[in-house]
C-alpha cells in the first residue's frame, strides 16, 4: 500500500480489513504494526497496557492506528491523548460518538439493530460496525439492513472468519470486515 493514510474510511476502502489487536505491551504493538503492509489497525482497550501500546504506534504515515472496545467518554479522551486516529465502539452510545466528533476523531460506532443505525445516522455517522455480526445473522442481516439503509457502510465484526469474510465483502454496503489478529 503506497502513500499516507489519514482517514479511517479511506484506509478501510483500500485494505477491506480492520485488523484488531490486543497487544500485551508497546513492543508487541510495534511488532504488529511493523508486520502490516500499511493500512489500518485497531488496538482494543482490553488490557491495562493498551493505551501505552497505542501511543507507541500512532503517528505513522503508513498505518492508521485507533482505539477499539471504547465504552466511555473518558476512554475517548484518553485514546485521543495517546494519539488515536479513530475510535471503535462495541455498542452504540450517542455521547461517545458526539465526543469523537467534537475531537475530530473518526468514529466507528457498534450497532446491532436498525434503531441503532438510525441513531448513528442522526448524529451524522454513516459508517458503522455491525457487532456481533455472525451471532446477529451474519451476511443475511447485512443484506436485510441494506434495504432501508443503502447509504450506510458497514464493517461486520464478531465471529467473522477468514472463510466468511469473502461473503461479506461481496455485499455493496460492506466497506471492510473486522478480524482479530490473535
Amino acid at each position: 500500500m503506497a502513500g499516507p493514510v489519514t482517514r479511517l474510511e479511506d484506509a478501510l476502502a483500500r485494505s477491506r480489513l480492520l485488523p484488531l489487536a490486543v497487544p500485551a505491551s508497546a513492543d508487541e504493538a510495534r511488532r504488529l504494526v511493523d508486520g502490516l503492509d500499511g493500512g489500518v489497525l485497531e488496538i482494543a482497550l482490553r488490557r491495562d497496557e493498551a493505551l501505552e501500546a497505542l501511543a507507541a504506534v500512532t503517528g505513522r504515515a503508513d498505518v492508521l492506528v485507533g482505539a477499539g472496545t471504547v465504552r466511555t467518554v473518558d476512554q475517548v479522551d484518553r485514546a485521543a491523548d495517546a494519539g488515536a486516529a479513530f475510535v471503535v465502539t462495541p455498542g452504540f452510545r450517542p455521547e461517545i460518538v458526539e465526543r469523537c466528533l467534537e475531537l475530530g476523531l473518526d468514529v466507528l460506532p457498534g450497532v446491532a439493530t436498525a434503531g441503532e443505525v438510525m441513531g448513528a445516522l442522526g448524529l451524522g455517522v454513516d459508517t458503522v460496525k455491525l457487532f456481533p455480526a455472525e451471532v446477529l445473522g451474519g451476511v443475511a442481516l447485512v443484506a436485510a439492513l441494506a434495504g432501508p439503509f443503502p447509504d450506510v457502510r458497514m464493517v461486520p465484526s464478531g465471529g467473522v472468519t477468514a472463510e466468511r469474510a469473502a461473503a461479506y465483502l461481496e455485499l455493496p454496503t460492506v466497506l471492510a470486515v473486522s478480524r482479530s489478529l490473535a
